[in-house]
């Protein structure tokens, strides 16, 4: 049996940052990881996912400019694309596993479960610790449908030798909104089919739908409010059968119907754990229904999205809270999200949704950016913003952005909301003009 102060179950960012944070406090510290040192996203997610997003995105660009000072559009070329995206990711997994030897945090690999008598067996391994940080992160869920098992994941797509001339997807989630964009820039002919009437939930409606008609614009099927039902070989490609009874053939089908918390090889009902279909049940302290069993992450059941940054900040608190009596709950700061692609979804702060619930607090300024000159000089074709802002103060709280500038503009008003900034404080600032930072001044 070996001994630790603490063992973290999962080597991504979260359990990585909680992992350095606790041994530089002097604690004997474990990590376990059962799959690729780094976890999903710096192998299989948002790190090799911007890789290939950066070609589409300069390749959408040169579309918007054509007849504006450029005359032809870039072709993405796959294979050397692919490679460029290996020769990070096939780095990360070799050097998470040399950074925690070089710092002397015990390393053990395989799949983790606990024993009834609160220790874990790893392998041959047997672990037992005062505290443990569960940060199993999420992983693709399959659809229970007919021949499931002809159906991939972005893990797949992520890695694809050569890409299929015609792509299937199932959801039009995060990871399915991403994937078309993807894909239909480097020439697939994409199916995106969605259950409801209402993808990208989480997000401005009215923006949701200004994003489905660029991707329909741009070729893309969009379907809504149908399923797959069936797929089955045909020859070298898949039959596609949907609910209303249409079907096509295509040459892979992808599961993008969202992911799923990774706890089922862990055994937490024998420590007592409780857990839900969203993830690990935690209080504000991200401590589990066991007092020694903490989890964070992904994998953890809680309303905030469910980001690399997120983890990471959920490890910084633990290390704090894990090496301090009676630590305060842990409080979020403002959280941006962002779907990428040529065109950009993303929001922070206060929603719209929100703020329509209470007009009385919240009032929000829909404008569209398309003429103002950040946009007019890229011809970014419908650029347009939805912020949110606090009737009392007169301060930003919110924002929902639709453009191929959405990241670096919900990056500022980031910075704005976390310093409770309104119209005031903007102009008492001189940012470098023209650029999108000199724009805040006018958003409310």
């Amino acid at each position: 049996m070996q001994e630790f102060d603490i063992v973290v179950i999962g080597g991504g960012p979260g359990g990585l940052a909680a992992a350095y944070g606790l041994h530089a406090r002097g604690m004997s510290v474990a990590v376990v990881e059962k799959d690729l040192w780094g976890g999903t996203c710096p192998n299989r997610g948002c790190d090799p996912k911007k890789i290939l997003m950066a070609a589409v995105e300069a390749q959408g660009r040169a579309e918007a400019l054509q007849g504006h000072g450029l005359a032809s559009v870039p072709q993405i070329d796959w294979p050397a694309l692919m490679a460029a995206k290996r020769a990070y990711t096939t780095k990360i997994p070799a050097g998470t596993h040399g950074g925690l030897e070089a710092a002397k945090i015990a390393t053990f690999h395989g799949a983790a479960n606990f024993n009834a008598d609160g220790t874990l067996t790893v392998g041959d391994d047997q672990l037992n610790a005062a505290n443990w940080i569960v940060a199993t992160g999420q992983e693709p869920r399959i659809p229970a449908i007919d021949v499931a098992e002809w159906l991939n994941t972005s893990n797949e797509f992520l890695d694809l030798d050569n890409l299929p001339a015609d792509i299937t997807l199932m959801g039009a989630g995060y990871v399915g909104v991403e994937l078309a964009s993807i894909a239909n820039a480097a020439g697939s002919r994409v199916h995106l089919v969605h259950h409801s009437d209402r993808p990208l939930r989480a997000f401005d409606g009215d923006l949701v739908n200004d994003l489905l008609d660029r991707l329909k614009a741009e070729g893309v099927d969009v379907q809504l409010n149908t399923t797959i039902t069936t797929v089955a070989p045909a020859d070298d490609q898949f039959k596609v059968t949907t609910a209303v009874g249409d079907s096509w053939t295509t040459g892979m089908v992808f599961a993008t119907a969202g992911r799923k918390p990774v706890v089922d090889d862990l055994h937490l009902d024998r420590v007592n754990v409780v857990t839900t279909a969203h993830g690990i049940t935690v209080n504000g302290n991200l401590q589990t229904t066991n007092p020694h069993i903490f989890a964070l992450g992904d994998v953890v059941d809680r309303p905030q999205p469910k980001l690399t940054p997120v983890a990471g900040f959920e490890g910084r608190y633990l290390t704090q809270t894990l090496t301090t009596c009676d630590s305060p709950d842990i409080v979020y700061p403002t959280i941006p999200s962002v779907v990428y692609g040529k065109a950009q979804l993303a929001q922070l702060g206060v929603t719209t949704t929100e703020a329509a619930q209470a007009p009385d607090k919240y009032q929000v300024n829909d404008l569209d950016l398309t003429h103002w000159y950040s946009y007019q000089r890229i011809q970014d074709p419908h650029a347009r913003i939805k912020v949110v802002v606090d009737r009392t103060s007169q301060h930003i709280v919110g924002a929902a952005v639709l453009s191929s500038e959405a990241e670096q503009v919900i990056n500022y008003l980031d910075f704005v909301i976390e310093n409770h900034m309104g119209s005031a404080e903007i102009g008492q600032t001189i940012t470098a003009y023209p650029t999108l930072a000199s724009d805040l001044t006018y958003f409310n």
